[in-house]
């Protein structure tokens, strides 16, 4: 009797001193040198993303950036990249195939678009986890931009097309009609002088001969 009585009291001070362990081990643990528990980071719910406004500008243009989805207040390196562009080159060779028809053949150019400054940009979400940039391209060429949020490590990506500065023709106003029309009418002016001149001269002539015989 007095045996089982030291075994069950064994027992419950073995349980009371478990407790306390369990419930240490669940508490989130301290941050090495700081002493303060640090809760998991868990990234918003939903998928961030990138969008450009309009996606085509030309040389020049500004276009906007705007990202929707990223973490309140996140901090987003937005890196800028282009592609090469293939452009033909003026003057067609061409080339006789084997069967004797002769083909044309456009010889082609691939350059590489300079890169533009600046090649990143450093934005922060609002409490929403939205921004909003601008960015003016130098060159013509497609733009890529790479966004990637710094707490969450969540990519988004957005391509710009932009094109060349292409110059209008001059339009045709009435001064630049006025003076060939000008010139125009001076000539057949001047013809019908000729013209009458040369009827007055035959027929003096005519009248001269008339008059001798």
């Amino acid at each position: 009797m007095r045996l089982s009585r030291i075994i069950m009291a064994l027992t419950v001070g073995l349980a009371v001193l478990a407790v306390p362990t369990a419930a240490g081990a669940a508490q989130p643990q301290p941050t090495p040198g700081t002493g303060t528990p640090q809760p998991p980071i868990y990234p918003p719910g939903g998928t961030p993303t990138l969008a450009v406004t309009p996606p085509t500008v030309v040389v020049g243009q500004t276009a906007t950036l705007i990202g929707r989805g990223w973490g309140p207040g996140e901090t987003v390196i937005i890196t800028v990249s282009t592609s090469p562009l293939a452009a033909a080159v003026p003057g067609a060779d061409q080339a006789r195939r084997s069967d004797g028809e002769i083909v044309a053949m456009v010889p082609v150019s691939f350059q590489q678009a300079p890169q533009p400054n600046p090649r990143t940009l450093e934005v922060t979400a609002n409490d929403d986890g939205y921004f909003r940039t601008t960015y003016t391209p130098r060159h013509h060429g497609t733009y890529t931009f790479r966004a990637e949020g710094q707490t969450y490590h969540r990519v988004a990506t957005a391509t710009l097309t932009v094109l060349k500065k292409h110059t209008p023709p001059l339009p045709v106003t009435g001064d630049s009609l006025s003076t060939p029309m000008k010139f125009g009418g001076g000539l057949v002016g001047a013809g019908a002088v000729l013209l009458l001149l040369s009827l007055v001269w035959r027929k003096r002539h005519r009248f001269g001969m008339g008059a001798a015989r």
